[in-house]
């Protein structure tokens, strides 16, 4: 499907921040780009966010002379939107990454990943077993930790929306109440830094919710994490690349014991916690998260 409508965000210009579009395998992702070089910085975003979450990350990235994307997902913004829980499985979410690293012709990539995007960067680290250089993870734990949380009721308790997500459409009627407003407000709500998160900012995750079929798309991610398990090979579940995990304590979706036990499955890992940060960690606290990255980082 090819995309429509305008684009999801307009970066100022003074950012060094562009909007294109981009044909990777066989969808066509409205890509957000920075800089230049052959070393990608790769940027996944989370629900129910865009691209436009990294804005605070990607001028400093590009001035450690990174290039970098970040794609808004498949059925976000002005990418393309399949139709069908089956095309939201990992398999597929995994391909579209191969998909935008071939397409960018990048000698060297480091992924960065919160939330959904964190979800599909583990997993691509692990089945698909990519020359990475590095990987930089936000708030969502390696998939062996998750799997022992939520038999915990410290986590299940925090992940009832999962199950409220397989209903059919009430999702959807949800996520489109008070004509779209309520994805921004989602966002702002559950920060610790809610004047980060004003109405401009909320606007433009509102404005990409109420895209045709974008709210279907959106809860799809959670509906194939049931329904379409096994589409991947994950039985090592070992990450070989330096892996930095950056934190905000305050997460209402993810209990801290998420970021314990890591080291089992990611032998070079390094972890930084951010106390009185929400689960946004990335704009909910940029100049520390962009700190972390400047010194964890090697530059391109």
């Amino acid at each position: 499907m090819k995309p429509s409508g305008p684009k999801s965000w307009t970066p100022d210009v003074a950012s060094g921040i562009s909007i294109d579009f981009v044909e990777a395998g066989e969808l066509t992702f409205e890509v957000a780009k920075a800089g230049e070089g052959d070393h990608l910085a790769l940027c996944l975003h989370g629900f129910p966010e865009l691209h436009f979450s990294w804005r605070h990350q990607m001028p400093l990235l590009a001035e450690m002379g990174y290039r970098v994307w970040a794609p808004n997902l498949r059925g976000y913004g002005g990418t393309s939107r399949p139709e069908g829980v089956r095309n939201y499985a990992m398999d597929k979410l995994t391909g579209d990454v191969a998909a935008l690293i071939k397409a960018s012709g990048a000698e060297k990539v480091t992924l960065f990943a919160h939330d959904w995007g964190a979800i599909i960067a583990w997993a691509y680290a692990i089945a698909h077993k990519p020359d990475l250089d590095r990987l930089v993870i936000m708030n969502v734990p390696h998939p062996q930790v998750a799997m022992r949380e939520i038999k915990q009721w410290r986590q299940l308790k925090k992940s009832w929306y999962i199950y409220f997500f397989q209903l059919p459409w009430v999702p959807e009627k949800m996520l489109g109440r008070g004509g779209g407003q309520t994805a921004g407000r989602l966002i702002e709500k559950i920060s610790c830094n809610r004047e980060l998160f004003g109405p401009e900012v909320q606007a433009i995750y509102n404005k990409a919710a109420m895209r045709k079929g974008a709210r279907t798309a959106m809860v799809n991610y959670y509906r194939a994490l049931l329904r379409h398990r096994g589409t991947l090979n994950m039985r090592e579940f070992g990450v070989q690349v330096p892996t930095l995990m950056l934190w905000g304590e305050e997460d209402v979706a993810l209990n801290i014991h998420c970021t314990e036990g890591t080291e089992e499955w990611v032998p070079d890992f390094t972890l930084k916690r951010f106390p009185g940060v929400s689960h946004w960690v990335q704009q909910d606290a940029p100049e520390a998260v962009n700190a972390a990255l400047k010194d964890w980082l090697p530059g391109a």
